[in-house]
């Protein structure tokens, strides 16, 4: 049971979250603490950024509302770079704490009843397993996939840690690059009085490349699929 504890306290967490504190990581919220926070960055030019990976690390882990704010203020606080490197070393760790979590509380159990019952559920993990880098790739370029599912899908299929671990940091560059950079352009957006928009990802110049990437990324499943077809 104790082994079970960390991920439930975060679906705990995350439940509450969702009630209590989505008012308070918000856009809006960021735009009224947006000088406090330009200010603490100013005065403290080496805890800012630690504080910020912490802070950022810490709503990933636990599933609280956020991220995407807090992606958005990485752009505002420190520009697309090193932004963007902040917000995915943050995003990493706490997707590793998800995954860590979770592989503890119930993935190895998963993994290993799907392959003592044999059948469909052993042939399944036996797939991803077979096309871990793939597979793990693109729930992170896929943007359909939310990033706490992708990180408890990894640990029910017994992913391994190192792959994880490089897989999220390289797989959502992409999507932190577009994000980071309509945090870097918010100082305009506030003084206007207007809002970003949150639906860049989706529009044709972001979203064709990122869907090229989750094609390159699922080529190998498909080319080993065809090759096990060719005899036959």
């Amino acid at each position: 049971m104790l082994r079970r504890l960390p991920i439930l306290l975060i679906f705990l967490a995350a439940a509450l979250g969702a009630f209590f504190l989505r008012d308070h990581l918000s856009f809006a919220a960021l735009s009224r603490h947006r000088e406090a926070l330009l200010a603490f960055r100013d005065a403290h030019p080496l805890a800012a950024p630690l504080a910020f990976v912490a802070t950022y690390a810490a709503l990933v882990a636990l599933s609280l509302p956020g991220a995407l704010v807090a992606t958005l203020t990485g752009g505002f606080l420190f520009g697309l770079f090193p932004g963007t490197l902040y917000n995915v070393t943050a995003a990493t760790i706490g997707a590793v704490i998800v995954f860590l979590a979770a592989r503890a509380g119930f993935g190895a159990d998963l993994a290993r009843r799907a392959e003592e019952k044999g059948g469909k559920p052993a042939r399944l993990m036996q797939g991803l397993r077979e096309n871990e880098w793939s597979f793990l790739f693109l729930m992170r370029l896929v943007p359909a996939v939310p990033f706490f599912l992708a990180n408890l899908a990894a640990a029910a299929t017994g992913a391994r840690l190192d792959r994880f671990v490089i897989s999220t940091f390289l797989g959502i560059i992409p999507g932190a690059l577009v994000y980071t950079s309509v945090g870097a352009g918010l100082s305009g957006v506030f003084a206007r009085g207007e809002s970003p928009d949150l639906g860049v990802i989706f529009s044709p110049p972001v979203l064709l490349p990122l869907l090229g990437l989750a094609a390159l990324s699922a080529l190998p499943i498909l080319l080993k699929t065809f090759r096990k077809r060719g005899p036959a």
